[in-house]
């Protein structure tokens, strides 16, 4: 029998649904035009001009990106970003996935999986500043811990080659246990059936974790990579409350070098500029990384 218009179970479009439709996503698609869309038009703009917010926008073509090509600085400051990103990456990563497989293999509790993600969900600046007092050298206890241990004193953030080390600490300790849970998600989703016709070939259980779990968990492995990938780019907060760039630019990232052009110099052009080729480096590095990891590919079937 026939479907009537507009009956149970129909799946014609009623008149108004797209009106409605529109209504119900109009406030997101504000918000991202306000937001966002407006204010990356704008900034492509200003890294084609001298602004210095005080006088309008004078377009000066590729003067800044000239400029930006000789900046010792900014080139010192992007290898200083990259040291912690790979740091924070590696660490990170590893110690998310060996700590999902554990949550996988021990308890399942709701509980637990919440006191693990509870890190993500503290205030960076307030993260930071709780191991900035522990790490202190005179009166932090980590380090008294430390220096009754080893008899050594350890300065963390007031050492040029302990900085970059302690600062990609604190985001991995901050960030792996979100990292955990989707890789624990990820786990779930691998049939039983896989380890069981493992066990049956006589595989150990190292063998099954590296040729059946870790190949099987590569969509998720992929999507945190990228994802730490560019939050560590965009590391700011812990940097600025912690060690400001200090000790002798050791820690001077990439954004905390934006900001003091933008805020701490007024010169609006070129942090725009700046801004716009972190941007561009972002997208070629997400794009290789998932071109390289084929992330759109699973081995399940």
């Amino acid at each position: 029998m026939a479907t009537a218009p507009g009956a149970l179970g129909s799946s014609a479009p009623r008149r108004g649904d797209g009106r409605l439709a529109w209504l119900l996503i109009a406030p997101a698609v504000a918000g991202f035009l306000v937001f966002f869309a407006w204010p990356t038009v704008r900034g492509v703009y200003y890294s084609f001009t001298s602004f210095r917010i005080l006088t309008p926008p004078r377009w000066t073509g590729l003067a800044n990106w000239r400029e930006l090509s000789g900046d010792s600085v900014f080139w010192h400051s992007l290898l200083v970003t990259v040291y912690f990103v790979a740091l924070s990456v590696v660490v990170g990563v590893l110690l998310s996935l060996l700590i999902a497989v554990v949550l996988h293999r021990l308890t399942r509790s709701t509980v637990v999986r919440g006191l693990i993600i509870l890190p993500f969900l503290i205030s960076g600046v307030v993260a930071a500043l709780v191991w900035q007092w522990m790490l202190d050298p005179q009166l932090g206890i980590i380090s008294q811990l430390l220096e009754s241990l080893t008899g050594v004193r350890l300065l963390f953030f007031g050492d040029s080659d302990w900085a970059i080390p302690s600062l990609a600490a604190v985001s991995v300790w901050k960030s792996m246990g979100y990292n955990a849970v989707l890789i624990f998600a990820g786990l779930q989703t691998i049939p039983a059936s896989v380890y069981e016709a493992g066990r049956l070939d006589g595989a150990s259980g190292f063998q099954m974790f590296r040729r059946l779990t870790v190949p099987l968990l590569r969509p998720i492995l992929v999507m945190v990579v990228i994802l730490t990938v560019i939050g560590s780019f965009q590391v700011f907060d812990i940097v600025s409350v912690t060690t400001q760039g200090g000790p002798a630019n050791a820690s001077n990232v990439l954004q905390m070098y934006i900001y003091e052009k933008g805020f701490g110099e007024l010169d609006f052009g070129y942090a725009s500029t700046m801004s716009l080729a972190l941007f561009v480096l972002l997208i070629a590095i997400t794009f290789t990384q998932m071109r390289l990891a084929r992330a759109n590919e699973t081995d399940l079937s």
